[in-house]
């Protein structure tokens, strides 16, 4: 065994020590090199590991090429593997996004028809490097800095601290792998930071940045994490506190942190009927303005038909009309 397929396993036996032995746990692999490099560490060290090959049918081969890896799984050990189609539906935030929420869709119903203990995934430490890198250019908060959590609900990754080169050194020679050429297209904002911006800040800062970057998400999480958990207390007792059902108090606000009082507020549009992936940051702001700058203001348009208002006290939401209902008032 290579040094390299030691520190994957080593990484992969250390996420899951507290699963039982004999609990199913379930690979997601497109078939690239990362995906399969934790699959076959998976049945090394796994009592039962089966897969998941996903086909989102961007691509005519993408089809044929999730069938031989799948087939490739099971010769090897791996059971079951299932083979699922992840139907891609643009919803405005772009194709790699749409892909994302159709991967997750598909590995969430596949875990639990299976009875799976966790869905294992393959980002590297250099996959989070990059997510930290696209938080830091969007001017995102500290949330988004804190990159990709090791896990989120079912889902774990077991190698966030592993580079991507161990990982890629760790595949047995003559394994089969699919290579997406979408992960090296540059029309993909991820491709760009992969392939230009993170060699060319290696290049110029010196070696170690994708570590430095991930270390960054480590911090950045923990600060998150503190600020998550205080804004949800607190935003459960001012919203079962309020004067009125669906209504924010504002004396309860103003004393807040803005750190925190950013959070109470998104959370409590969230519950007003805010669709939470389309709220934005300059939407709470906007909001929260009525609070730290009231000059008598109008209400704040808000995604989902919802917009928030200040009323005798109180912080307010309402539905908007639609246009059809504008219309049948006015006849």
């Amino acid at each position: 065994m290579t040094s390299a397929a030691m520190d994957v396993r080593r990484a992969l036996r250390e996420d899951l020590a507290e699963l039982p032995a004999d609990a199913l746990v379930l690979v997601a692999c497109s078939g690239g090199p990362d995906s399969m490099s934790l699959a076959i560490a998976a049945r090394a060290e796994r009592s039962w590991a089966g897969a998941v090959v996903i086909d989102h049918g961007l691509r005519p081969e993408s089809a044929l090429e999730a069938e031989t890896t799948a087939a490739w799984l099971r010769q090897h050990g791996l059971d079951p593997v299932l083979v699922v189609r992840a139907t891609v539906v643009e919803n405005g935030d772009g194709l790699e996004a749409a892909a994302r929420d159709a991967r997750y869709r598909v590995l969430f119903r596949a875990a639990t028809d299976a009875g799976a203990a966790a869905v294992l995934l393959g980002h590297t430490r250099d996959d989070q490097a990059e997510t930290v890198l696209l938080g830091l250019a969007r001017g995102s908060g500290v949330r988004s800095l804190a990159g990709m959590p090791r896990q989120r609900g079912i889902c774990r990754r077991p190698l966030l601290d592993v580079p991507r080169d161990v990982v890629r050194a760790a595949i047995p020679a003559g394994t089969p792998l699919v290579h997406d050429p979408h992960n090296s297209d540059d029309r993909f904002t991820r491709a760009r930071v992969r392939h230009t911006v993170l060699p060319m800040l290696e290049r110029e800062l010196g070696p170690g940045i994708a570590a430095a970057l991930a270390r960054t998400a480590d911090l950045a999480r923990a600060d998150a994490d503190a600020l998550g958990e205080l804004a949800d207390a607190t935003a459960w007792d001012l919203m079962h506190g309020a004067r009125d059902e669906g209504t924010l108090d504002v004396d309860g606000l103003t004393d807040l942190h803005g750190a925190v009082l950013s959070r109470v507020v998104r959370i409590w549009l969230v519950e007003g009927g805010c669709p939470p992936g389309s709220l934005t940051a300059s939407h709470v702001q906007r909001v929260t303005r009525l609070l730290t700058d009231w000059r008598g203001q109008g209400a704040v348009a808000l995604p989902g038909g919802v917009e928030a208002f200040r009323d005798y006290g109180r912080l307010c939401t309402r539905s908007t009309p639609t246009r059809d209902e504008l219309e049948r008032q006015e006849t």
